[in-house]
């Protein structure tokens, strides 16, 4: 049984089946057929088979070779996971997949892809890649992960709700008459929507297919008048949210999706589909059956980013209640560490602890990254029992977490010192801190990108030679995914202009290998700001929605500004006054001391 295999034989295993298929190669994503974050068991095939866990990644497996390709948060991680001896980890940046394919397969070989695991544009890449070698790109109707996986867990049927209107704000049939609009301005018939989070926005639902997102996993086409085909496994279909369909919305299985698309083609309708994350297995069945078919933004992305008032206030809420558990927790840690028996694992547990003793609390946002030392370093660190490090005096403690609550999705990061900290942790802690509030206080002109705004996080940090390897800020869902397009703060070009109700972190950071990891995390949102007199332009700013503690004893208060002691010092008083009222006494009494003022 390969469930039993060690790595090496899985790969042994797997290119052996490859053969069977006739093909000298093939591609495994880390993505499933609908390109999210986080995927089902069934469905976590790069990690079956590599080792590697992390939420994003490409391997090309060659019959005498193979690459595991990584972003930079997960450098560290993959060789951690990943037995280097049988794959290659080229820097996806100076040599992507693509770039990689084309410099090692040979002329002839037959390079294997699943068609329902790649977007079009991801296709036509390897395609160009393949043809400069005069290999072939095959679509494969079969995976071969599939069929040696002898284990592999079913797909999820976890059971789909709807989301109260107190909590959304706005009715399902007037986002899709809102989305029916816009195709309709785009002479377009139809849409194809393959992202979870646009269907479960557009139709109030909520589910739990997968990890730590509220998710129905399914596919929809929505019309120009507002109606919606919804391909789902129908025993996902509750009572509950059968009732709160409306007659436009027409259930089907999975297996009509194929028909229905035909039935599209064959009308010549003009369908638009996002090429980056609706599968090419989709595009291919439309074009053959006659239909038009147009490359566009999923039209749900946008709307769904720009939160309304109702999805507003619930947000605030929410980040009031979770910030009163991580600041029962940040007290209690302040408490217990100086003991010397906290490690990462009973810290993260302690957490959790917390965040669930609110009734509202529906799961954690992301799995805890919770790091002490040398693991804070490590980007998105993932504990496990061998990995578990206590906190040890002297040490920083780095702590990434967030909940899920049907009024809103939260995202923090702290950074705690242990005892004493030294002063470069404190000069890099304080450099690190200086761009965060550079963001916050941030001020721009309608129109502006997230990376227009990227350099204000980074320039304290660039200034001392030091940088980090991530982007600085991801947008947030409305009880949906922690991480949500299409807007972003980070160096790579982004195109969509910050616009008023997005939810947008900041979390600028610093990472000595094999030492420590500094990351500040507030969610905030963007806001109107005043015209100056005389000013000539709409400007926007940004609301901070996360209400906790920043480590007061990691701060060197002689770099710092008095516009940014000021902006700390208004920060903390809002903290005390807020998350002061929902906390114990005991909790309320290290508050007090943790928020006083810097001068």
């Amino acid at each position: 049984m390969t469930d039993s295999l060690s790595s090496s034989e899985r790969l042994a295993a797997f290119r052996k089946q490859l053969k069977d298929q006739n093909l000298d190669g093939f591609i495994v994503p880390r993505a499933d057929e609908h390109q999210g974050e986080y995927v089902p068991g069934h469905a976590d095939r790069l990690a079956w088979l590599t080792g590697f866990t992390g939420s994003a990644g490409n391997a090309v497996i060659l019959q005498d070779c193979a690459a595991l390709f990584v972003d930079g948060r997960y450098t560290l991680q993959v060789r951690n996971e990943s037995d280097e001896t049988h794959y290659d980890f080229p820097s996806f940046t100076e040599e992507p997949p693509a770039k990689w394919i084309a410099k090692h397969i040979t002329a002839g070989a037959k390079l294997g892809y699943d068609p329902w695991l790649h977007t079009p544009h991801q296709v036509t890449r390897f395609k160009t890649a393949c043809a400069k070698a005069d290999a072939e790109l095959v679509a494969c109707s079969e995976n071969p992960i599939d069929a040696i996986w002898s284990d592999q867990p079913p797909p999820p049927v976890s059971p789909a709700i709807p989301l109260a209107a107190e909590f959304t704000g706005r009715t399902s049939l007037e986002k899709r008459s809102d989305i029916g609009n816009k195709l309709q301005a785009e002479n377009l018939d139809a849409a194809v929507l393959a992202a979870p989070d646009s269907i479960s926005w557009l139709l109030n639902m909520r589910g739990d297919d997968v990890p730590y997102s509220p998710l129905v996993l399914c596919f929809a086409l929505v019309h120009r008048d507002g109606d919606v085909d919804l391909f789902i496994d129908q025993q996902k279909i509750t009572d509950e949210l059968a009732a709160a369909l409306d007659d436009g919305i027409r259930i089907r299985s999975r297996n009509e999706m194929a028909d229905t698309l035909d039935m599209t083609g064959r009308s010549e309708k003009s369908v638009s589909l996002d090429p980056n994350g609706v599968p090419a297995w989709i595009q291919k069945r439309l074009n053959q059956a006659g239909a038009s078919v147009v490359f566009a933004d999923d039209p749900c992305q946008l709307p769904k980013a720009i939160k309304n008032d109702t999805e507003m206030n619930g947000i605030r809420d929410a980040h009031q209640r979770d910030g009163a558990a991580l600041t029962q927790f940040l007290a209690w840690l302040a408490k217990a560490a100086p003991a010397g028996d906290v490690t990462e694992i009973s810290a993260a547990d302690k957490l959790a602890q917390y965040r669930r003793a609110n009734e509202s609390f529906r799961g954690l946002s992301f799995t805890t990254i919770s790091g002490s030392g040398p693991n804070g370093a490590i980007v998105h660190y993932r504990v496990t029992p061998d990995s578990n490090r206590t906190l040890d005096q002297g040490s920083l403690y780095l702590v990434d977490s967030g909940a899920q609550y049907p009024d809103g999705t939260t995202d923090v990061t702290r950074t705690i010192a242990i005892g004493k900290p030294s002063n470069e942790m404190r000069n890099r802690f304080t450099l690190v801190l200086q761009g965060h509030i550079a963001l916050a206080r941030a001020t721009f002109p309608k129109g502006t990108t997230g990376s227009q705004l990227d350099p204000l996080a980074r320039r304290a940090l660039w200034a001392a030679g030091l940088d980090y390897e991530h982007g600085t800020g991801h947008g947030v869902g409305h009880y949906l995914s922690v991480h949500e397009g299409p807007q972003r703060i980070s160096k790579a070009g982004n195109t969509i202009a910050l616009q008023v109700g997005m939810v947008i972190s900041n979390e600028p950071g610093y990472y000595k290998t094999d030492e420590y990891g500094i990351r500040i995390e507030n969610l905030q949102a963007v806001c109107a700001v005043d015209t100056p007199e005389r000013g000539e332009k709409e400007l926007f700013g940004f609301e901070v929605l996360t209400l906790a503690p920043i480590d007061l004893a990691l701060i060197e208060t002689s770099i710092l500004t008095a516009e940014e002691i000021e902006w700390l010092n208004a920060y903390h008083a809002r903290v005390k006054a807020e998350i002061g009222p929902l906390v114990d006494d005991a909790t309320r009494a290290w508050l007090e001391t943790a928020t006083q003022p810097i001068r």
